[in-house]
């Protein structure tokens, strides 16, 4: 038996973006293809992937990755509020200092890196291995938006370049605890 509530707060389609326009936080209208959109619809992909590999069976990176899923909520919050108010989701140096602090905490597990590492391994090494590949081009896609929207918040690029580098690292652990050998290129 299905069961369904007598209120609906939100509808899930509204039927505003069928003119190829997508409202921003300030309610403000821009084209779905606008760079803006572009950056926080590829931040959206890497949240996205990170949810493909949770639930891991490894609680610290599992705890690790619910965290930068939130962290990724804001850096999409951060892009979609042209002008924040004081109280709106910005991407701080907190942030990439989390990120910091996990890399160094996770790649202590780890042999030094001495070679590109091929992205393959588990299943769950492989696919945090595709989410750093998508963080990258988000990244791309915000230094882009960054290039003609001088208001874009610095630090959120930042983090994402960071993000990159732990979701490589945490490829790497998960990979060495499921015991899979790295693969590195030849040339």
């Amino acid at each position: 038996m299905l069961v369904t509530s007598e209120r609906r707060d939100m509808k899930i389609y509204t039927g505003r973006g069928d003119d190829g326009l997508t409202d921003l936080r300030d309610m403000s209208q821009v084209s779905k293809a606008s760079p803006r959109i572009e950056a926080y619809g590829t931040v959206d992909e890497v949240n996205a992937l990170v949810g493909v590999v949770r639930p891991l069976e490894y609680e610290d990176v599992e705890d690790c990755l619910r965290e930068v899923q939130n962290q990724l909520h804001v850096v999409q919050a951060d892009f979609a509020t042209p002008e924040p108010a004081e109280d709106d989701p910005v991407v701080t140096e907190s942030h990439v200092e989390a990120v910091e602090e996990w890399i160094d905490e996770f790649d202590a597990e780890l042999d030094p890196l001495e070679q590109f590492v091929l992205p393959s391994g588990s299943e769950p090494g492989a696919k945090l291995h595709h989410a750093r590949a998508v963080c990258r081009r988000a990244e791309r896609r915000a230094v882009e938006l960054a290039g003609t929207q001088p208001e874009i918040n610095e630090r959120a690029i930042v983090y994402l370049n960071r993000l990159s580098d732990l979701l490589f690292t945490l490829a790497r652990v998960v990979n060495k605890r499921e015991g899979n050998r790295e693969e590195h290129p030849t040339y």
